[in-house]
């Protein structure tokens, strides 16, 4: 079943260039779907849309069988949560578990039932031990975490990740990414992440590539990359696990597709002990 389904969708923010332009797509539903493209290739729009905090201009959008109108707007808002670039900016709270709280109280969750969802939320993105702590004493990744905390617990059907990772230094992208593959694999979430981590794309189900407002390429990791021509002449590179396994294939070192760095370390490691 289609969770997203976009159909001629176009966009302009102003009258002589289109941002999107006649794009069409749809993302199944519990699917990790990662965009891609180099700045100003429309990524960012795309989510921004189905989100509906940008009108189109012509085209249809549908969120789990709803079209994204007027009528429909504010339950489909509630079906979807996002996740944006900068963790400080979405902090409400002056504690990890009054930001968690923020939009419980907004739609007014009773404080018996409040308490459990925060530990439930908290507990899924490791931020229990943290509840009673200001958001500014905590890193960059931990404020991300409790931002996702904060989403979840208003339990949508589809999460967007708007360059969730884009201002994290490397642990705090690892532990992002790390939750972003947990929720995958132990929810029926659908996912969307707009990204420029490469690498991050290889985890995921289907991958989007925009490039200049329109879709340039859209299928499995293995798939897309397999052109890797067409991907630089859009000034976009192949995972560098992919390089390595290919690398390594040549000489008849066959890894397991979509294993992280970590493992593929351990993995080389066992190889040359036996070797």
């Amino acid at each position: 079943m289609a969770m997203i389904e976009v159909k001629n969708l176009k966009f302009s923010y102003d009258q002589e260039i289109m941002a999107i332009n006649d794009v069409s797509f749809s993302i199944q539903e519990g699917s990790y779907t990662t965009i891609i493209g180099r700045n100003g290739s429309g990524k960012s729009t795309i989510a921004k849309l189905i989100a509906g905090l940008l009108e189109k201009k012509s085209g249809e959008i549908l969120i789990d069988g709803l079209p994204l109108d007027e009528e429909h707007l504010t339950a489909i808002r509630r079906t979807i949560g996002i996740v944006f670039q900068n963790p400080d900016n979405q902090f409400i709270g002056s504690t990890v578990q009054d930001d968690i709280a923020f939009g419980l109280e907004n739609h007014c969750v009773p404080q018996a039932e409040m308490d459990g969802i925060i530990q439930k939320f908290a507990s899924k993105v490791k931020m229990s031990e943290y509840l009673n702590s200001e958001p500014t004493h905590l890193s960059g990744g931990q404020k991300q975490r409790v931002a996702i905390a904060g989403v979840l617990a208003m339990q949508p059907k589809i999460l967007i990740f708007d360059e969730a990772t884009s201002m994290l230094d490397p642990q705090g992208k690892a532990e992002i990414k790390k939750v972003i593959m947990d929720l995958h694999k132990e929810s029926h979430l659908t996912i969307l992440s707009i990204t420029h981590d490469i690498d991050e794309v290889v985890s995921s189900d289907d991958v989007l590539v925009m490039n200049n407002g329109k879709i340039a390429m859209f299928g499995s990791p293995e798939d897309v990359f397999k052109d890797e021509d067409r991907l630089r002449r859009m000034d976009l590179d192949i995972p560098f696990s992919m390089k390595m396994e290919d690398a390594l294939l040549k000489h008849g070192v066959r890894l397991h597709r979509n294993i992280s760095m970590e493992r593929m370390v351990e993995e080389l490691c066992q190889y040359h002990s036996k070797a």
